[in-house]
């Protein structure tokens, strides 16, 4: 659905997208790699990308959980559809740190050979991370799309209802107008 918003309500709504984009790509990309060079030296440096995305999905929920009351209805709504888009990457995340943990404990107590524990978290916990952050990019970058676009998702008009909200029509596509 399309609403009738301001140009500062749309800058406004393009906040959360922006920042959970800057986790996925600027924290679990190019973070990733820079890190990933100097962790054969130093492998914690590779602990830094989950506290910063987990302190960055923390503000956008915290954010949220603020903007019920505080920001205009459309703006609300966009901090919602990211929050709902960060409970499912930090799950993502727990399962990563599930997989580290289990892999650790395998391998110092339960005998596990260090190359099956790293199997394990590659398997289990990196890759499906990674699936997720290039899944996420698509659906954020879409998402920002829209909210430059005054479109919000059914599903969080349906939530969030608000009666004060003007739905604009969509023009109808050229080749159906002509005929």
């Amino acid at each position: 659905m399309r609403f009738q918003v301001s140009r500062e309500e749309i800058k406004r709504a393009n906040l959360p997208h922006e920042i959970f984009l800057t986790n996925l790509i600027g924290n679990h990309i190019l973070m990733a790699v820079a890190a990933g060079g100097v962790a054969g030296s130093f492998p914690w440096v590779m602990a830094l990308i989950p506290a910063i995305s987990f302190a960055m999905l923390g503000y956008i929920l915290l954010r949220a959980h603020r903007a019920v009351g505080r920001d205009p209805w459309y703006v609300m709504c966009h901090w919602q559809v990211c929050a709902r888009r960060s409970r499912l990457f930090i799950l993502m995340l727990t399962l990563l740190l599930a997989a580290v943990a289990l892999a650790w404990a395998g391998h110092v107590y339960g005998g596990m050979m260090k190359e099956a524990a790293i199997a394990l978290v590659a398997g289990i916990g990196i890759l499906p991370v990674m699936v997720t952050v290039l899944v996420l990019i698509i659906v954020e970058s879409d998402a920002l799309y829209h909210a430059n676009q005054a479109k919000l998702p059914p599903w969080v008009v349906e939530r969030f209802p608000s009666p004060d909200a003007v739905v604009i029509e969509d023009a109808a596509p050229a080749a159906a107008a002509q005929s």
